[in-house]
């Protein structure tokens, strides 16, 4: 090659080169945001804990850090939920590269049970004036009573975990005992005042809570001391995904009671009427979304097994001649079976008799209508086939004589027919047997009039 190729080659090497590092330092540039701010990511957390809110907060935690952010920020209000996880949600915050203040806010608020133990789990716990924390005894996941070895059991292995949460946070450890073993909750003031503090703040908004961070030394699980720079930071907003929405949507008792209701009158409509398809799809999935839900929620299965007991005893309502009774104990066994369906003390995770009785009596009436539509069409007469001829009307049109055949017109067809006695061309006859594909008629009975204008036979 020529020194001039040279020369040129290495020009445009030189050229590729700076576009290039130019092109990097303006996509860093995005990375960072373009004023240079640091950025806090936010999430709001306004549900039950279970998986769903697990996989949320991890997913939140997962996008601070690979955004290199100052901060990640839950908002979190909830009365509770699954201790697995609760232990998964602790175990993100832990293993979490940027720091994570847990918020329980706004005020009115409050997080309880599991929410507690994730507020004491956070680098920097905070609470917003007119909230409390505490109340985390924990309850059979499965509704069943436990019996007293199995609570004990149950109570101290959260208790232990909540005062290892405590310890390491270096948190009032007798107070996080108390709020498992006895249930206790604490308002803002109680937690702050508290030596140790159970919280680090009480703020109004997340806009104090960045004032007040800023140039705070925040102490991480593994020891390392860090100091947050959060003055004019860029708040980055976290949302669920619509999967994430509608998953945390069902896992509520309301729903997950008008799912169940709505799945089994709807498999129900499709077993009565084979090849609807829409009813058994529409009920099919319902029942799978209430299924799912039931899993993370306290259900009680004896309640679950009260609301199907008194389906069956509805459906046997229209079978059999029972006047009611059989009807009136199905409502009872639905209501009584919604009443211990979800085994909670947290107000918002009962059913209240409003909700109760609009539930059970439309489905009541609803698939009483539908069985008794489903049983007249099982006993009403055919009336198509061999079987739908009978007690069919027609006239013979060719005489039939003793012992030998005719022919009838009946049901808009011309039939061969026999009878037991001879029947003259015009005689009004009544089908009353079929063989083959001949009939077995007889005459019927002439209706004269008196002078009174009466009917007589």
């Amino acid at each position: 090659m020529s020194l001039h190729g040279l020369r040129l080659a290495s020009s445009v090497v030189a050229i590729g080169v700076s576009i290039l590092s130019f092109g990097v330092s303006l996509l860093g540039g995005q990375v960072t945001g373009a004023s240079g701010r640091s950025r806090v990511y936010v999430a709001e957390v306004d549900a039950l804990i279970q998986p769903v809110s697990a996989e949320f907060i991890a997913q939140t935690l997962d996008m601070a850090d690979a955004a290199e952010a100052e901060l990640a920020v839950l908002m979190l209000r909830t009365p509770g939920g699954l201790v697995d996880s609760t232990r998964d949600i602790n175990t993100s915050i832990i293993e979490a590269r940027t720091p994570v203040v847990v918020f329980v806010g706004p005020s009115g608020a409050r997080a309880a049970s599991a929410g507690f133990l994730i507020t004491i789990a956070a680098d920097v716990a905070v609470m917003a004036p007119g909230t409390h924390v505490g109340a985390a005894h924990p309850v059979s996941g499965g509704g069943q009573p436990m019996d007293d070895t199995a609570a004990e059991k149950a109570a101290s292995d959260v208790a232990a975990y909540a005062r290892s949460l405590a310890a390491q946070r270096r948190r009032n450890v007798e107070l996080a005992e108390r709020a498992v073993l006895d249930s206790e909750s604490f308002t803002e003031e109680e937690a702050l005042a508290a030596s140790p503090p159970l919280i680090d703040l009480v703020v109004s908004d997340i806009d104090e809570l960045l004032t007040l961070l800023d140039g705070r030394e925040v102490r991480r699980w593994d020891g390392r001391a860090e100091v947050l720079q959060t003055q004019g930071a860029e708040i980055v907003t976290v949302e669920m995904s619509w999967r994430q929405q509608l998953l945390s949507a069902v896992a509520h008792p309301q729903i997950a009671v008008l799912l169940f209701s709505l799945g089994t009158l709807g498999l129900t409509v499709e077993l009565w009427n084979p090849g609807g398809i829409v009813p058994g799809v529409v009920g099919g999935l319902c029942l799978l979304l209430a299924f799912f839900a039931f899993q993370i929620l306290p259900v009680n299965y004896v309640g679950l097994l009260l609301l199907l007991f008194g389906l069956v005893l509805l459906v046997l309502e229209m079978l059999t001649a029972t006047f009611g009774v059989l009807a009136a104990g199905g409502v009872a066994a639905m209501v009584l079976g919604l009443m211990m369906l979800i085994d909670a003390q947290a107000p918002e995770l009962q059913l209240g008799w409003g909700f109760i009785l609009a539930v059970v009596i439309p489905f009541a009436a609803i698939v009483m209508f539908l069985v008794r539509l489903g049983v007249q069409a099982q006993r009403a007469r055919s009336v198509t086939g061999s079987v739908g001829m009978l007690t069919q009307t027609g006239e013979v049109i060719e005489a039939i004589e003793f012992g030998g055949a005719g022919r009838v017109a009946t049901h808009g067809e011309i039939w061969n027919a026999i009878a037991a006695q001879a029947i003259p061309v015009g005689t009004r006859v009544k089908v009353t047997g079929i063989d083959d594909m001949v009939l077995t008629v007889s005459p019927e009975p002439v209706v004269e009039r008196d002078n009174r204008g009466a009917d007589q036979l």
